[in-house]
């Protein structure tokens, strides 16, 4: 299954944050990335939204940028708008929202960094 689009929760154009160097990785890697912040900030040459369900094209993976308490609403928001797959990054750690991902059919990921993956694969 090819996972392309990438909607990146947390993304915003603070070079810092550790959401901003993963995502430019996967757009080298031949991702599409999708800001989703509540700015709804251009990163990396992407439009960026405010919410999960105003991106107006098919999700493959919800990346999650946000702390634990706070991804289960994007969790839920995932499985709504019929997304493929969430990532929830390192650290960021939520059971019941993975489980409720994978009752719902999909790809789950936790306290992992897909930049790492990649790195560990070269």
């Amino acid at each position: 299954m090819a996972l392309k689009t990438w909607a990146v929760v947390g993304l915003g154009n603070n070079p810092e944050r550790a959401a901003f160097g993963v995502a430019k990785l996967l757009q080298d890697k031949g991702h599409r990335i999708i800001p989703v912040y509540p700015r709804a900030e251009t990163v990396h040459g992407e439009i960026g939204y405010k919410t999960l369900s105003e991106i107006p094209e098919a999700i493959d993976v919800v990346d999650c940028f946000v702390n634990s308490q706070l991804v289960g609403k994007v969790v839920d928001e995932a499985i709504a708008i019929g997304a493929k797959a969430v990532w929830l990054q390192l650290d960021v750690i939520d059971e019941a929202a993975i489980a409720r991902a994978q009752a719902a059919g999909l790809i789950t990921v936790m306290d992992r960094c897909p930049a790492i993956e990649y790195r560990a694969r070269a």
